[in-house]
């Protein structure tokens, strides 16, 4: 087996295991999330996914790509004592543990430039497939293009901010996150989110940070 598939199952049972010690029940109730039994469904933008100790699934019963486990699972297993409510958007980089500079690297090249790049002219097709997200327009007035408030977690929605180019600029976006999402998912995690929504709007499978995430947090 390829070593960096070896250590993604590794890391996988190391989070089931450690969804067996969480108490489903209160943490639906804090998230917001539908307990069916020992599970709990997860809306994470357009799809529902099934998680338990037994493991992580899609509707159709499906594995998920690692990386979507590992923020599905970090959701349950960060899940506060108490329900946080602070919509100011801010950006990534002004969350107080993002100083390490992977989460940094890894939020610009896998959000803020495929953005642009991928969008780059398609300002309209940027606004379809933000609305099949369930985006609708934020009412709060800045100077972009296109501004969407996307639907990620319960408690959690993203600010999709996008200028196209023009005679002087290339295009430019970026992605704002309320500010006690801080309290429901760690950087990495918040990162790895915005980078699947980008590639939720491009129709492209999400990857992930190379092995060596923590797993003990």
């Amino acid at each position: 087996m390829d070593e960096h598939l070896d250590i993604f199952a590794q890391h996988y049972r190391h989070y089931c295991r450690r969804l067996a010690e969480v108490d489903l029940a209160r943490t639906a109730e804090i998230l917001g999330l539908t307990l069916n039994g020992a599970r709990v469904g997860i809306p994470f933008f357009n799809q529902t996914y099934w998680t338990a100790p037994q493991g992580i699934t899609d509707a159709a019963g499906r594995q998920p790509s690692y990386a979507i486990c590992v923020i599905l699972a970090k959701y349950l297993l960060l899940c506060p004592e108490r329900i946080y409510a602070d919509p100011q958007w801010t950006a990534f980089q002004d969350f107080k543990k993002t100083s390490h500079f992977t989460n940094v690297n890894y939020f610009k090249s896998d959000t803020e430039m495929p953005l642009a790049k991928r969008f780059s002219g398609n300002l309209g097709g940027l606004s379809v497939a933000c609305e099949a997200l369930g985006g609708s327009d934020d009412t709060v007035e800045m100077p972009y293009d296109l501004c969407r408030v996307i639907p990620a977690l319960p408690r959690i929605s993203l600010l999709l901010l996008f200028n196209d180019a023009d005679e002087e600029f290339p295009a430019k976006g970026t992605v704002l996150f309320p500010k006690h999402a801080e309290h429901y998912l760690d950087p990495e995690s918040l990162a790895m989110t915005s980078a699947f929504l980008v590639r939720c709007l491009g129709m492209e499978p999400l990857t992930c940070p190379p092995p060596g995430i923590d797993i003990h947090s």
